[in-house]
């Protein structure tokens, strides 16, 4: 039973086929294929199983799981503590970081950590979630802060929800009640963003899923320039709480409550690759992030502060 061997299977257990996990691991199918054989072979026992709903794990495999997320994070533990015996590299500390983050999270945790930590250099290099984990996995940024990321080859911590509101103007919008249906706000003047986002695919998959089609006014490249165009009364949108609690905390913004169908929940979350240490500076950088999550919500832009810890 090997290192690789166990990774490989928590991989193919995680998205749930050989091919995605060779994609996924960025190694050929046919090694993904000789890994899990020789682990079975080692325990003489399938792990997987093929159905007609695709790949699942056998009971040997369920029972397999636990421990070999176990034993992968107890390796990384201890890579973790022998890289921290050597002198720390130079270089800035590289944080990938979606759009948004960046703007209604970053800035607090900034002034935080150089209070801290003056001498340490930060370049941080925004993108989608999406973009956000590949430079992650392609060594490119140390620690990523994105939304509701799931990959084998990375840690997760969630900070803190960060689900998406609708809001319009609170007083000349399309109601001055704060609930609705969504067959209503499907006829209202919408704002949609970042075509491409997590963001634009959670709210188009909220009207597709209820058979509708919203109305969209208007197509915008960011999360702010959808913002200040509610509160000039354009449209609504649905927003991060990150990006408007202050504004519905002041009374710029109206939330509004959909009565027929469920939040459109996400998490903010900070990623960093299993089996690559963290140098110093950047285990720093971490707790700076956790503690500004759980700081007292009027701290920060977005509204009240939950946190919970999910490694992945």
């Amino acid at each position: 039973m090997e290192i690789d061997q166990l990774t490989t299977f928590v991989a193919v257990a995680t998205v749930g086929g050989f091919h995605r996990a060779a994609e996924t691991l960025r190694v050929s199918q046919p090694a993904v294929s000789a890994r899990i054989k020789a682990l079975e072979d080692s325990l003489g026992s399938p792990l997987f199983a093929r159905s007609r709903s695709g790949l699942t794990l056998t009971e040997a495999g369920r029972i397999l799981r636990p421990f070999a997320e176990q034993l992968l994070k107890t390796a990384s533990q201890a890579r973790q503590a022998v890289h921290e015996l050597k002198p720390a590299s130079g270089g800035p500390l590289q944080i990938a970081a979606a759009l948004s983050i960046s703007v209604y999270f970053l800035p607090d945790v900034l002034k935080r950590f150089q209070r801290a930590h003056p001498k340490v250099i930060i370049a941080i290099r925004p993108g989608h979630s999406k973009e956000v984990l590949e430079m992650v996995l392609n060594e490119e940024a140390e620690i990523g802060l994105a939304r509701s990321l799931q990959h084998p080859m990375i840690e997760t911590i969630s900070l803190r929800d960060d689900p998406l509101l609708l809001v319009a103007h609170p007083v000349q919008g399309p109601t001055r009640a704060r609930h609705a249906r969504l067959e209503q706000v499907a006829a209202w003047p919408l704002i949609f963003y970042e075509r491409g986002s997590s963001d634009w695919t959670l709210t188009h998959s909220l009207f597709r899923r209820a058979g509708l089609v919203p109305n969209i006014a208007f197509e915008v490249d960011t999360i702010e320039t959808a913002k200040r165009m509610v509160e000039r009364d354009l449209g609504s949108a649905f927003l991060p709480q990150l990006a408007v609690g202050r504004e519905i905390r002041a009374g710029k913004l109206l939330a509004i409550k959909l009565l027929d169908a469920e939040p459109l929940r996400r998490s903010l979350d900070v990623i960093h690759p299993r089996q690559r240490p963290l140098r110093g500076q950047a285990q720093a950088f971490l707790r700076t992030l956790k503690e500004v999550a759980d700081a007292d919500p009027a701290s920060i832009e977005g509204g009240r502060s939950q946190s919970r810890r999910r490694g992945k």
